[in-house]
């Protein structure tokens, strides 16, 4: 399997008890992320959302499709959520948030930065990972600056930084 490490970092003119929420509430991101097909809850988890297991189906901008669930193994409501990919995608997923109040005249600010650290399991994508690489890469970061834009759009917030690392 081929390994692949991305950090993304989003800045949202929005508290971050606003933004957890929307990223919290997975079942609700086909709303609002452009590329995210399906997001369906498997299993409830216990009261902290910890054991929660939600199957995935991304659309890139390429001709394929992922799918694969995300196991909920941490939360620390507001502050990081972490989940444990299995399916077509192997790996860890990390949020994070951080909030600077008064960075901004329209009050605080949050940074959320995503870590995704992953291994594709689809045959094909492994042989020919030597020379798509960074076509996958291309395709992970299309993704996720349709992730910044579209929660800035549902939190109705400014999206300061759709920064990728």
């Amino acid at each position: 399997m081929t390994e692949y490490s991305f950090l993304t970092t989003w800045c949202l003119e929005a508290p971050r008890e606003r933004v957890w929420d929307a990223i919290w509430e997975s079942g609700r991101w086909p709303d609002w992320w452009r590329g995210m097909v399906a997001s369906e809850l498997v299993v409830e988890g216990d009261e902290s959302g910890v054991g929660q297991v939600v199957r995935h189906t991304w659309r890139s901008k390429l001709p394929y499709d992922l799918d694969f669930e995300m196991t909920t193994t941490r939360v620390d409501k507001p502050h990081l959520l972490e989940g444990q990919a299995k399916g077509e995608l192997a790996g860890v997923g990390r949020w994070r948030l951080f909030e600077e109040d008064g960075a901004t005249d329209d009050g605080p600010v949050t940074a959320v930065v995503y870590e995704w650290n992953v291994q594709t399991t689809k045959r094909w994508m492994n042989l020919l990972a030597p020379v798509a690489r960074p076509v996958f890469a291309w395709n992970h970061d299309w993704l996720m600056r349709n992730g910044g834009e579209g929660i800035a759009g549902v939190l109705g917030c400014r999206l300061l930084a759709p920064g990728l690392i």
